[in-house]
């Protein structure tokens, strides 16, 4: 299992800031990584400090022209990963892609083999490129954020990822939901953690991603919070999270 979603089509909820840093400290455990980013807003590719690419370049160009996607990629030498960055094309990708749910699989498809890791940053929606992550991935992590009604979210979400999995991709498994913006100090973040891991069992990860300063920071500074504030309590629960990541898909 190398190819990883990250998805909820809530915004908010700290997807993004888990794909850029999840990506990070996979990297820095000496995994060959590649992170794609497909939302339009194009914040996972200007949190690792990239411009957002322009509609003929980036993911963009690689979804709708079949441009090569090693010629369209950043390495990042600091963090000693790789980016495809995301821009504004991507919103003509969504709509040319309503019916070709494989396209990013297909485009992929000769890249992977230089990776242990692919890790796709979704878009907040349950869209054509939410669709077509759904299809090229082999493990979700899902960012679930200890509020009201975060459960009845992720429902919804299960919901379509059976569907997928019946329809399109039925080797599709959520590798684990992770609880962000924790703040074990109010009744709140202990009652959503203390149900879902009554509702989801042992798919919910162990590590928890706290309510953290720095972690809301660090992208206004394009920087991933292992470099931004390595000793901070953010970085910390995301170094964590990498290595149980590692663990569960080695025993997948």
């Amino acid at each position: 299992m190398k190819r990883l979603g990250i998805v909820n089509q809530k915004g908010g909820v700290g997807k993004t800031t888990t794909a850029v840093n999840l990506a990070t400290y996979l990297a820095l455990l000496d995994r060959r990584v590649l992170l794609v980013d497909l939302d339009p807003q194009a914040n996972a590719t200007s949190g690792l400090g990239v411009a957002p690419s322009p509609p003929d370049a980036g993911t963009a160009a690689v979804l709708l022209e079949g441009a090569e996607p090693a010629a369209q990629t950043v390495h990042l030498e600091s963090y000693g990963l790789d980016l495809l960055p995301a821009g504004e094309g991507l919103v003509a990708a969504a709509a040319e892609l309503l019916d070709d749910p494989f396209r990013l699989r297909t485009r992929l498809a000769g890249v992977e083999a230089g990776y242990d890791f692919v890790l796709f940053d979704a878009p907040p929606s349950l869209g054509p490129l939410t669709i077509n992550v759904l299809a090229a991935a082999e493990g979700l992590i899902v960012p679930l954020q200890t509020e009201y009604y975060a459960l009845e979210g992720i429902a919804r979400l299960v919901e379509t990822v059976e569907k997928v999995r019946g329809a399109l991709n039925p080797g599709l498994r959520i590798l684990g939901i992770v609880l962000t913006m924790y703040d074990g100090r109010t009744l709140l973040s202990q009652q959503v953690e203390q149900n879902a891991r009554e509702h989801f069992g042992d798919r919910v990860f162990w590590t928890v991603i706290p309510r953290n300063v720095r972690l809301s920071e660090a992208p206004s500074y394009g920087e991933p919070i292992a470099k931004y504030a390595p000793t901070s309590a953010g970085a910390q629960a995301y170094g964590r999270l990498a290595a149980e990541v590692m663990r569960r898909v080695e025993k997948a």
